[in-house]
């Protein structure tokens, strides 16, 4: 990655977050930006955390579980980080497959609900 710093403005279109978004992660200090006066700027080390955060949200994992991630991230390649990274991973896992159980249990019950509205539908008379 270049050395290039991106704007506080950059980093939102970069990652298409609002700025809202992007304050609260560093508020909770998930990102730590360079300051020089009220300008932030970001980094190859703060674009590289983003990355992950997003990639964490996209997996479930909430923002507790992503500070996790990113604490044992800096451990990379070592046997802690790996087995700290396959615990929560075979966790949100188990969640994702509950998730996935439920949304298509819910999906047949829907299908069967507007089987028999169209099963009703079809015995009334025509308007």
């Amino acid at each position: 990655m270049s050395d290039t710093r991106l704007s506080f403005k950059e980093m939102c279109a970069r990652f298409d977050v609002t700025p809202r978004t992007l304050r609260y992660y560093e508020y909770i200090e998930l990102l730590q930006p360079e300051k020089e006066g009220r300008a932030r700027f970001y980094g190859p080390r703060e674009v590289a955390r983003m990355t992950l955060i997003l990639r964490g949200r996209r997996f479930g994992f909430s923002l507790e579980e992503i500070r996790q991630w990113l604490l044992i991230y800096r451990q990379k390649g070592t046997r802690p980080q790996l087995e700290t990274w396959l615990a929560l991973a075979d966790r949100q896992l188990d969640a994702l497959d509950r998730q996935i159980t439920d949304l298509a249990a819910a999906r047949e019950d829907l299908k069967s609900l507007r089987a028999t509205a169209e099963e009703e539908l079809s015995r009334l008379p025509e308007a």
